[in-house]
């Protein structure tokens, strides 16, 4: 237990609704995490309900997890679309510069994942159109799983954040081989603070394992369902587990403090070796989902 008086260690796996504030079902950030950067909320609003997000020292992006909306700012209007739900299909978005305010009114209501960095240029707002979200359909066999690269380091233009979409078919593993991004090597190893956000399918279950990358370092094995959130400030991140028959979603926010904007990896030397096995298996035939597919 925490003695009186301390400080309080980050729970690196927050369960739903162990992390909701005020108008936000999630609410992660440098307070909670314990770092610098990265953040997410995930706001739910009636019909006809109205949320005023105030940027400050960040950027975001509000997308749509189910539901559609519309984002006023001083300068733009931007009508969401969005999506029945994260496994209906790719969502279009909106970026919202710092040191400003918007307003995200929803007629029918839904639920608005706010995905942010703490930043330091101001770019301009901007629409993203789901048709021009790159899917990418990456591993194989069981590795197999689709990512929706809306805010990717080299599709989409921030100043810190990048931010992803995953979708797992039951019975595969993603986020695999495990890989890391705490320490800075120029060309192979970026600095990152991310942040996984879970649902489930069916109101299933799927599990997340975050292993040290140096003593003392980040550990965890958490069973995630819906509305969980894992984070990760430093470790080997992998697998992500999707249960038989339960198709597992994770929007992953990331963050870092170096001079370019990129996402750079370090595979787990004892499991690399399966990259080189995806070329002999097919793709899983469950996917692409929603028909779409940009693969490599």
């Amino acid at each position: 237990m925490t003695m009186h008086g301390e400080p309080r260690e980050p729970r690196y796996h927050v369960a739903a609704g162990g992390a909701a504030r005020g108008p936000y079902a999630l609410d992660i950030g440098p307070e909670q995490a314990g770092w610098e950067r990265s953040r997410l909320r995930v706001v739910e609003l009636e019909p006809g309900g109205v949320h005023t997000l105030v940027t400050g020292e960040c950027e975001w992006i509000v997308l749509p997890l189910a539901g559609a909306c519309t984002v006023h700012t001083s300068d733009e209007i931007f009508e969401l679309l969005g999506r029945e739900s994260v496994f209906s299909g790719v969502s279009d978005f909106a970026y919202v510069p710092r040191d400003a305010h918007a307003q995200i009114a929803s007629g029918a209501g839904g639920r608005f994942a706010l995905a942010g960095a703490k930043c330091e240029r101001r770019l301009p707002a901007r629409y993203g159109p789901a048709p021009e979200v790159p899917v990418e359909l990456r591993g194989s066999g069981n590795c197999s799983r689709q990512v929706h690269n809306f805010a990717a380091a080299d599709t989409f233009d921030c100043d810190r954040l990048i931010a992803v979409e995953v979708l797992t078919p039951g019975g595969n593993w993603s986020s695999y081989p495990p890989h890391k991004h705490d320490e800075h090597h120029p060309g192979e190893e970026s600095v990152l603070e991310e942040i996984y956000y879970f649902e489930v399918a069916d109101d299933g279950l799927g599990y997340h394992r975050v292993s040290p990358s140096r003593p003392g370092g980040t550990d965890v094995l958490a069973e995630v369902r819906s509305g969980d959130a894992v984070l990760i400030p430093d470790g080997w991140h992998g697998p992500s587990i999707a249960a038989p028959g339960r198709t597992l979603y994770y929007l992953n926010v990331m963050a870092g403090p170096g001079e370019e904007r990129q996402w750079l990896i370090r595979d787990h030397p004892d499991h690399g070796w399966v990259r080189d096995t995806w070329p002999s298996q097919p793709m899983d035939p469950r996917l692409p989902f929603h028909g779409r597919e940009d693969r490599a």
